[in-house]
C-alpha cells in the first residue's frame, strides 16, 4: 500500500501512542531471516538532519552487504516507520568511499594550508605532538588560544566531538563557542519576542485543527525527509483536515520546492531576504481597515507591550528598570501607519517594489489571515541566514501576534515546531576551566583581532565587564565538522586567515573523510564511522511527533587505522597527565552501559532491557507523542508568565532597548543597528542595494538538498547522479543572459567565483538563482574561481547586530558562460 493512500485511512490515528521494540519477537518484519554467515546489526545515520534515522546492516566476513532502515509494526500514522531518506541508505557507498581517511596524517613540512600534502604518522606521534603543542600554546597565551570549533556532521551519544572537548577542558580549558550555523539569528529574535529559543512551535500535527497555512521559507519535504519526521505530520495533517474541513494552504518562497508540488493550493515567490516587507505590508492592512482594533487589540493590550503609545506608557509603569529606555513614540501601531515620528507607511504598494510580490496578491493575503479561524503561520530557518534575519524574524513573528488567536489549537506563534523525543544520555565534555564564549560565527576573526573583542562590540560572552577576550585564536580543533572552510562564510578570506601559519599555530581536524576542511589541517585524526561504531543514538531534534532510540552495534571491524573519537580523546588525555580523569575509571564497554543505564532511567514507558548488549540484539526503539503542544497556550490560557523582561510578548524588546544603549554597533548603517521594534531594513547586497546591484544583477536563494545533510554525503557518487548540483534559472532570465540548460557558467559576486551547471526551470522566480549549499570547495588559492560549486565562495563574512551570527545566504551574482 502506497504511504499517501494509507494515510488516508488513517485519520482516526493521531492520537494513537505507539509503543514498538523494532526488532523484538512480538514485531512484524523486523529482521527478515538472513543466512547463516551473515550478520545484522543496527545502526544509525547520525547527520545534522534532525532525524537520526536507523539503518540495519548487513553484513558477510566484516563487510556490509546491504542496507536497509525501518520496516516494522503496520505503517499506519501514529504508528508509522522511520525510513531513512536516499542519504542513509546509501552509507555502504559512504563507508568505502573513495576519499576515506586511513591514517593519522601530518602537513608536510613547506607545504601551505590547503594543498592537502600530507604524509602518514602514527597515533602516538600525532598525540604527542598535538599535545605538546596545546600545551605550549596554553603557556603562553592561555587557554583562550585553544578553540574547539562547532561542528554536526556526527550526533553520536558517546564517541562524539565532546570527547575532543572533554581532553582538552581538562588540560586547562579551552575558549568556548555559543550558538549554530542554522538557527543563530532566529535564537535571538524569539527570546526577544516570546522569551523562547525559536523552536517552541504549535506541532506540525495541529495543522488538523487549522484552516489556513502560511508558510514562509518552509520546506519540510526536503529539510526533513525522514520517514518519521516532520513533513509526514505536516502531509498527515493536512490529508486529515482536508477530509473533515476547509484548509488552504500558501507557500512563500523564491522557489517552488517539493513541500509544495500540489500540496499547496498558492505559491508565492518572493525576493530573497524581502519578507519582512511582506510582513509590514499585510500589518498595514490589518490596522488600516480596522480589524486589529475590532478583534485583537484587547488581546494585545492584555498580553503584548509595544502595539502603540498607551502600552508602552504603561510598560514604562510596570517595568521601571527600562523605563528610560523606552521610547513611547516608537511604538508599532505607528510604524507601521506611517505616523507619530514615522513619515513612510508599510503600503502593499511600497512593500512589492520591494519583495516582488503584487501588491493585489498582498491585500489578498492579508484577507485570508484576517478571516481564517486558525492560522497556522510557520517561518522556516531559512528566513534568518539573511542579512538583517533578526529584524525579519520578529517582522514575520509579528503576523501571529496581531491575530489576537495565540493559544488557540491549530495557530501557531511563527517558530519552529516543537518535536516530541525521547532522551538518551551521552558523554559529557566535562567542565570547562575558561568561561570566555564567542559566537561560532566569529571564530575566524578571533585568529586576527581576538585580544581586542569584547561583549558590547562582539558580543563575546563570559568576561568580566569591561574586559576583553585579550589573545588570538592560536589552536584550532574541528571534530566532525566541516566548518573550517565549507559551511563558514567568504571561503576566500577564511582561506587567507588559516594558510598564515603565523597567526593561527595548530589546526587538527578529526573526519573519516578528506572533507574540505581537512584539507586545511596540520595534523588529520582519522574517525571511525557509524555503522562501525557501538554507540547510542536518540531521534535528534526534528523528528516530528515519532521518538526513537537505536542503541548501535556492529559486525565490521574499524577499517584501516582509524579510531573513535573516545579513543582519540583518550590519546590527548594521555599526554595531558589526565588519563584517569578522561575516563573515570571506566572503560569503553562501561562508559556504554552507564550511558545506557542513564537513558533507561529517562525513559521508563519504553522497558527498556537490563543492560546494554541486550538492548543492541533488539536495536531499535520507538514511540508516537502521548499529546500534543500548542505554542504560547500555558501563557495565554493559564497565565504563565514568559522569560521576556516584561513577561508579556514584547513587540518592543526591552532587552534590545537596553543593548541598543549599550552595544556598540559594527557600522552608521541601518542594518547594523539594534532596534526595539521589528524593522524592515535594506541589506547588503539584498535586492534594493544600491553598490552591487547594476554590477550583480542576480539575487542568489540557497537552499537544502536531498542529495546531503549541509556537506555530509556530497562524496557519495549515486547521490551527485540522482540529485544534481546545477543553478536554477527562470526561463525569462536563461533568455535575458544567454544561458542553456546544461550548460556550464560562472556565478561571480563581490566576494567570489564558482563554476557550475545551469538548470533552466520555472520553479524560480525571476530575477533569482536557486543554488544548494554545502557543495566541497575545491579552489586551490584564495581569488581563484572555485570548481567545487561551494556556495560559501560567493557569500560575504558580516556578523549580525545582536547575534553575531550568519547572515550568508544575502548574495548578489552576475553570470558569465
Amino acid at each position: 500500500m502506497q504511504r499517501r493512500d494509507f494515510l488516508k485511512l488513517s485519520a482516526t490515528a493521531g492520537a494513537v501512542s505507539c509503543l514498538s521494540a523494532c526488532g523484538g519477537k512480538d514485531t512484524e518484519n523486523v529482521i527478515p531471516e538472513v543466512p547463516a554467515d551473515e550478520n545484522v546489526n543496527f545502526s544509525a545515520c547520525l547527520v545534522n538532519c534532525g532525524s537520526n534515522c536507523p539503518l540495519k546492516i548487513f553484513s558477510q566476513d566484516g563487510r556490509i552487504i546491504r542496507v536497509e532502515t525501518d520496516h516494522s509494526g503496520t505503517d499506519q500514522y501514529g504508528d508509522h516507520q522511520v525510513r531513512a531518506c536516499l542519504r542513509g541508505r546509501s552509507i555502504k557507498q559512504r563507508t568505502y568511499a573513495a576519499d576515506r581517511l586511513k591514517a593519522p596524517m601530518k602537513r608536510k613540512a613547506g607545504t601551505k594550508r590547503g594543498a592537502g600534502m600530507y604524509e602518514e604518522i602514527t597515533w602516538e606521534q600525532a598525540f604527542a605532538e598535538i599535545g605538546q603543542k596545546v600545551m605550549d600554546l596554553q603557556g603562553t597565551y592561555g587557554p583562550r588560544s585553544i578553540y574547539h570549533h562547532y561542528g554536526s556532521g556526527a550526533y553520536y551519544g558517546f564517541a562524539s566531538s565532546s570527547c575532543v572537548q572533554r581532553a582538552l577542558r581538562l588540560s586547562g580549558g579551552h575558549l568556548n563557542y555559543y550558538g549554530n550555523y542554522s538557527w543563530a539569528q532566529l535564537n535571538v529574535a524569539s527570546p526577544a519576542t516570546f522569551g523562547t529559543g525559536g523552536t517552541s512551535g504549535t506541532r506540525l500535527s495541529e495543522i488538523r485543527n487549522s484552516d489556513l497555512v502560511v508558510g514562509f521559507g518552509f520546506n519540510p519535504f526536503e529539510i526533513r525527509m525522514s520517514g518519521s519526521g516532520e513533513q509526514i505530520d505536516f502531509l498527515h495533517a493536512i490529508e486529515t483536515r482536508r477530509q473533515t474541513g476547509d484548509l488552504e494552504v500558501i507557500i512563500v518562497d523564491p522557489r517552488y520546492t517539493d513541500t509544495t508540488l500540489g500540496k499547496e493550493d498558492q505559491w508565492l515567490p518572493i525576493r530573497p531576504g524581502t519578507d519582512g516587507a511582506l510582513a509590514e505590508a499585510i500589518a498595514y492592512q490589518m490596522i488600516s481597515t480596522g480589524w486589529v482594533d475590532q478583534n485583537s487589540k484587547a488581546f494585545l493590550d492584555k498580553h503584548a507591550i509595544g502595539y502603540d503609545k498607551a502600552s508602552l506608557e504603561q510598560a514604562k509603569v510596570d517595568n521601571p528598570d527600562y523605563a528610560a529606555l523606552i521610547n513611547s513614540d516608537e511604538n508599532y501601531h505607528d510604524y507601521i501607519m506611517g505616523v507619530g515620528i514615522y513619515s513612510a507607511p508599510r503600503t502593499p504598494e511600497w512593500a512589492a517594489a520591494k519583495c516582488g510580490v503584487p501588491a493585489r496578491q498582498i491585500e489578498a493575503l492579508a484577507d485570508k489571515i484576517m478571516n481564517a479561524k486558525t492560522p497556522y503561520i510557520t517561518i522556516g530557518a531559512g528566513c534568518n541566514r539573511h542579512a538583517c534575519g533578526e529584524q525579519t524574524m520578529r517582522a514575520l513573528y509579528m503576523l501571529p501576534i496581531l491575530t489576537g488567536k495565540l493559544g488557540e489549537s491549530g495557530v501557531n506563534n511563527g517558530e519552529l515546531p516543537r518535536n516530541f523525543g525521547l532522551g538518551r544520555s551521552g558523554m559529557g565534555a566535562g567542565s570547562n576551566p575558561e568561561s570566555a564564549s564567542i559566537c561560532f560565527h566569529t571564530w575566524a576573526e578571533a585568529i586576527e583581532r581576538g585580544e581586542e573583542m569584547d561583549a558590547l562590540s562582539d558580543g563575546v560572552k563570559g568576561l568580566a565587564e569591561g574586559e576583553k577576550l585579550g589573545v588570538n585564536i592560536k589552536a584550532v580543533f574541528s571534530s566532525s565538522g566541516n566548518a573550517l572552510i565549507n559551511q563558514h562564510s567568504e571561503i576566500n578570506h577564511t582561506r587567507q586567515i588559516l594558510e598564515d601559519e603565523s597567526k593561527c599555530e595548530l589546526i587538527v581536524v578529526t573526519d573519516c573523510w578528506m572533507t574540505a576542511s581537512a584539507r586545511f589541517a596540520d595534523y588529520i585524526l582519522p574517525d571511525t564511522t557509524w555503522v562501525e561504531s557501538n554507540d547510542l543514538a536518540n531521534d535528534s531534534y526534528a523528528s516530528g511527533e515519532t521518538g526513537y532510540l537505536t542503541f548501535m552495534s556492529s559486525s565490521l571491524d574499524p577499517l584501516y587505522n582509524c579510531r573513535n573519537l573516545y579513543q582519540i580523546g583518550l590519546g590527548l588525555a594521555k599526554v595531558f597527565g589526565k588519563e584517569a580523569e578522561y575516563t573515570e575509571g571506566r572503560s569503553e564497554q562501561e562508559w556504554l552501559e552507564h550511558l545506557y543505564q542513564g537513558t533507561v532511567s529517562s525513559n521508563p514507558e519504553l522497558n527498556l532491557p537490563a543492560t546494554y548488549s541486550e538492548a543492541q540484539k533488539v536495536g531499535f526503539y520507538r514511540r508516537h507523542a502521548p499529546d500534543t503542544y500548542v505554542a504560547l497556550k500555558d501563557f495565554v490560557k493559564d497565565g504563565k508568565a514568559l522569560s521576556t523582561p516584561s513577561g508579556k510578548i514584547e513587540i518592543y524588546s526591552l532587552d534590545w532597548a537596553k543593548k541598543r544603549a549599550e552595544w556598540i554597533p559594527a557600522s552608521d548603517k541601518d542594518y547594523d543597528q539594534i532596534t526595539p521594534l521589528p524593522h524592515y531594513t535594506e541589506a547588503w547586497q539584498g535586492f534594493e542595494d544600491t553598490e552591487t546591484r547594476d554590477e550583480y544583477p542576480l539575487q542568489v536563494v540557497g537552499y537544502h538538498t536531498k542529495g546531503r545533510a549541509h556537506s555530509s554525503y556530497h562524496n557519495v557518487e549515486w547521490l551527485r547522479e540522482a540529485v544534481e548540483d546545477a543553478a536554477w534559472f527562470n526561463p525569462a532570465d536563461a533568455a535575458k543572459f544567454g544561458i542553456s540548460k546544461g550548460q556550464m557558467i560562472t556565478l561571480t559576486s563581490p566576494q567570489g567565483a564558482i563554476r557550475v551547471r545551469a538548470k533552466i526551470t520555472p520553479r524560480v522566480m525571476m530575477g533569482v538563482v536557486a543554488m544548494a549549499q554545502g557543495a566541497w570547495y575545491q579552489g586551490t588559492r584564495a581569488g581563484e574561481v572555485d570548481q567545487g560549486g561551494c556556495l560559501n565562495a560567493l557569500t560575504k563574512y558580516h556578523p549580525t547586530p545582536v547575534s553575531k551570527g550568519n547572515p550568508q545566504h544575502t548574495i548578489r551574482v552576475k553570470v558569465t558562460a
